[in-house]
């Protein structure tokens, strides 16, 4: 049998392992889909406590609930360890590890490539690998394939590339891993062949195109769609402030338009890892062939600046009491970047805290979902939220927007209130 029937025949009768690298967001959730598939799973990463916690059963993902990892990991479904040196243990390595920006706002594939280094090493016949970290057209063709074959092995023949964007929604529970379409583009028509058969059990559905670089940029259309248009809402509710306009009025009437207009909304900025992040790796494709991103790199700018307007805002309330933003107690309410989760990467929440503390006010925060804030420049831990608490504040400023918080007493307890959600609209 060729290498491309051996992963084949493991496809149908499930007996393929699955090599997981990066056990975060994308990669636990994905770990357990595999395994639900029947596929044995050995899951990769560099966090000997975020090993230890999954082969405990013990989840840091709030999208793979605690008893349901623990029952694969019970099984020998899945195990996780630190030594990559184990990875010709697996017929198929799906690589989830991140890729964020430099501080110059250059992709950094520092972590790709240190996978694509230990794979260049141990990459064997009738092995199949997928990158599915968010990355710049190019990355799987132009960095993983040279080094996959400096030993003399063939892609499309001994083995089998591809690049699968991940779609991963956080504390979305409609759309999970196996139920969100799955693009997947391969280096070959038999690369392609070869691992939409080995996905196929995990994915309801599976969308093929015709290489890795369309998928790789099918992924950053998506987020830089959404980017672009919630710039475009939030520049209209700095238009709407200056005419002084209810902007939610406004976005609620064109909504009605049964065509042509789809609903985006206004908030504190962007967050997450993917909006705010996957934008700048196709300007900095373009800049390298001499082209300027004209729309991301304005939305970009709207969308950075959105903290800043809010922060105006508080000190506009702030005055209207007569009162300096240096001494004053502010108490933001929600510091995760997106509605009922536990994710602060790229939290513009973060940002209002850090520019208000720049001022001088006094910052406590309240986020159900976030018991503490340990970063480089801020160290927080989330206080309670009585109508006692919430009165005692000179302003309390609503950033994200949490199901199971009491906002009417917010509402009717805050001296002064500066809302940044659209759920909700109490005096700000």
């Amino acid at each position: 049998m060729t290498p491309a029937e051996i992963l084949i025949a493991k496809a149908a009768d499930r007996s393929a392992v699955f090599g997981v690298v990066g056990l975060g967001y994308v990669g636990l959730p994905l770990a357990v889909e595999l395994a639900s598939a029947g596929y044995r799973v050995l899951g990769f990463d560099i966090n000997e406590k975020v090993v230890d916690a999954v082969n405990a059963g013990r989840s840091h993902v709030g999208d793979v609930p605690s008893e349901m990892l623990a029952r694969f990991t019970a099984g020998g479904g899945i195990t996780a360890t630190t030594d990559m040196s184990r990875m010709p243990e697996a017929d198929v390595v799906s690589i989830c590890v991140p890729t964020p920006l430099s501080k110059t706002r250059d992709p950094d594939v520092s972590f790709v490539m240190a996978v694509a280094k230990s794979l260049g090493k141990t990459v064997r016949a009738a092995q199949a690998i997928v990158l599915e970290s968010t990355t710049y057209p190019g990355t799987t063709r132009e960095l993983l394939l040279p080094r996959l074959q400096e030993h003399g092995l063939e892609v499309g023949k001994d083995f089998f590339l591809a690049f699968s964007p991940e779609r991963v929604d956080p504390g979305n529970s409609e759309w999970r891993t196996r139920n969100t379409p799955k693009v997947l583009g391969g280096v070959t028509e038999t690369c392609q062949r070869v691992i939409l058969a080995l996905y196929e059990p995990a994915f309801d559905s599976l969308v093929p195109v015709s290489s890795p670089e369309v998928a790789e940029l099918t992924k950053l259309l998506e987020n830089t769609f959404r980017s672009v248009n919630i710039g475009l809402a939030n520049e209209m509710a700095i238009v709407c402030d200056k005419l002084g306009v209810d902007v939610w009025e406004v976005i609620e009437a064109a909504a009605t338009k049964p065509f042509g207009f789809m609903k985006f909304t206004p908030g504190p900025g962007l967050g997450g890892h993917c909006i705010p992040i996957d934008p700048h790796y196709l300007a900095w494709k373009m800049r390298g062939l001499n082209y300027k991103t004209r729309f991301i790199e304005v939305a970009g700018e709207v969308n950075s600046e959105m903290p800043a307007f809010w922060v105006r805002k508080v000190v506009e309330k702030l005055n209207n009491e007569a009162k300096a933003v240096r001494g004053s107690k502010i108490l933001v309410v929600g510091v995760a970047y997106k509605k009922n989760v536990d994710d602060v990467r790229e939290s513009p929440a973060l940002d209002i805290i850090r520019l208000l503390l720049q001022q001088g006010a006094a910052v406590r925060y309240h986020d159900p979902f976030v018991p503490e804030i340990r970063e480089s420049d801020l160290s927080l831990d989330s206080v309670g939220l009585t109508a006692e608490d919430v009165h005692a504040a000179d302003c309390v400023v609503l950033a994200t927007d949490h199901s199971n918080l009491d906002y009417e007493m917010l509402c009717a307890e805050s001296r002064a209130v500066v809302d940044t959600r659209n759920a909700l609209k109490c005096g700000g």
